[in-house]
């Protein structure tokens, strides 16, 4: 959430940097009734010194057994008032707080302008892309020769985009999650384990509500109204809400692992069908609570950390600096992490690490009391550590090999125990 101090103090320039994100975005309704808000404070005060003048002249009065019906009746008319000012104190404070639940962060300096993903701007990449030199296939088509996946039953269990893992798959992947969740704790990221159902107030502190309400999952019913998460961030932002930490906790670095549920989906028979967006799938999440004056620093530790697990699996990947456009909701600055997917002919992210600066942790009211005693909201940031179905598509593809075999990379082929997958079911 913005700083409604700010935007006061600067209403132009706040708007300015916010229409870089999106253009249509207009402060005049949040502005019209903040003052409309702030005028009912002096009516206020001023009703209540009134009362209490008043009252002291009926005490006076009654002490001479005068007649006090007069500062009665006003005493009456004023608590009425007081009352029908208070309601509406109360109805612009919600609206005004509405309002500032609807725009999204103001984006750092460094952000590059842009009004689409190809505005972003390349900012490091780790090797070239991998020329097989062969006519390859498609991870899908891969997962049908080598009994991967099963789509099809997924489906009938669940609906489209609920993929089975079948046995070799699930080996890897269970030694894609042990291999971050370790790489991480090793970089000081401690581990936590989060609900996958959270309350409505979660969601709202982390940027998900109002805003995405449409793309969550949902259990609502006379005894739950639950969401699912659609990334572990959402909980674990939510962990320290309505607390003061003391700066010398800080930075907090996390690490979890969790499925991730989201309504949006590839369209049927479009080049994004079997793992490439999914209704469920499973992200090691990276999360950090620290001082302004850290969280630059952190954001750099966020991508190193996630640079290693790709660096270790010998994926070749891109790290692309957002443009305002393109940045999420709740985000400052974004580095979206990429690999190159041969099926897709395309990158595609694998991590998006933002930092979010003070925007979560107004809407969470996360604080912390500095040195000198004073208090102020942290810094949250977030990064994927990794996503694994978009991460097991690039492993799949880029080391398949001519006679249809995959042939894992050496740091992975020792965690699961076989390097070769081949066509005819066996694995070595």
């Amino acid at each position: 959430m913005l700083d409604i101090k700010l935007i006061r103090k600067e209403p132009e320039v706040v708007q300015k940097r916010l229409r870089l994100k999106d253009p249509k975005i207009d402060l005049a309704p949040l502005i019209k009734a903040d003052k409309e808000w702030q005028a009912i404070t002096p009516k206020l005060e001023n009703i209540r010194a009134e009362k209490n003048r008043l009252a002291k002249e009926v005490g006076f009065k009654k002490a001479k057994n005068e007649d006090s019906s007069k500062e009665i009746e006003r005493m009456s008319a004023l608590k009425t008032q007081e009352a029908e000012l208070s309601k509406e104190q109360a109805s612009l404070e919600e609206t005004v707080k509405t309002l500032l639940s609807e725009y999204p962060n103001l984006p750092f300096s460094e952000v590059p302008f842009g009004t689409s993903a190809a505005d972003n701007v390349e900012i490091h990449r780790f090797q070239e892309k991998k020329e097989l030199g062969f006519l390859f296939k498609h991870h899908v088509e891969l997962s049908d020769a080598l009994g991967l996946f099963d789509f099809e039953r997924g489906a009938k269990v669940s609906g489209r985009g609920f993929p089975i893992y079948n046995h070799v798959a699930s080996k890897i992947e269970l030694a894609l999650w042990n291999l971050m969740l370790e790489t991480h704790q090793k970089n000081g990221f401690h581990l936590r384990m989060m609900p996958l159902l959270v309350r409505p107030e979660t969601m709202y502190a982390s940027g998900q509500l109002p805003k995405f309400e449409s793309q969550l999952f949902k259990l609502k019913d006379e005894d739950f109204h639950l969401y699912l998460i659609p990334t572990s961030e959402v909980p674990i932002n939510s962990l320290y809400r309505d607390e003061i930490l003391e700066e010398k906790e800080l930075p907090l670095l996390l690490t979890s692992l969790t499925p991730c549920f989201r309504r949006e989906a590839g369209a049927a028979g479009s080049n994004e069908r079997g793992l490439i967006r999914t209704h469920q799938f499973y992200k090691v999440e990276l999360f950090a609570l620290t001082t302004p004056e850290t969280s630059p620093n952190v954001h750099e530790k966020m991508i190193q950390s996630a640079h290693e697990i790709l660096e270790t699996l010998e994926l070749h990947y891109r790290d692309m600096l957002l443009c305002s456009d393109d940045m999420s909701f709740a985000a400052a600055k974004t580095v979206d992490i990429e690999v190159w997917l041969h099926g897709q002919n395309r990158y595609y992210e694998v991590s998006s690490a933002s930092n979010c600066s003070c925007y979560q942790a107004r809407r969470s009211n996360i604080r912390y009391r500095k040195k000198d005693g004073a208090l102020d909201f942290v810094h949250t940031l977030n990064a994927s550590g990794l996503a694994t179905s978009r991460l097991m598509v690039a492993l799949l593809e880029s080391n398949q090999k001519e006679d249809g075999s995959i042939h894992l990379p050496q740091k992975l082929a020792k965690r699961v125990g076989f390097e070769v997958i081949r066509a005819d079911g066996t694995i070595t």
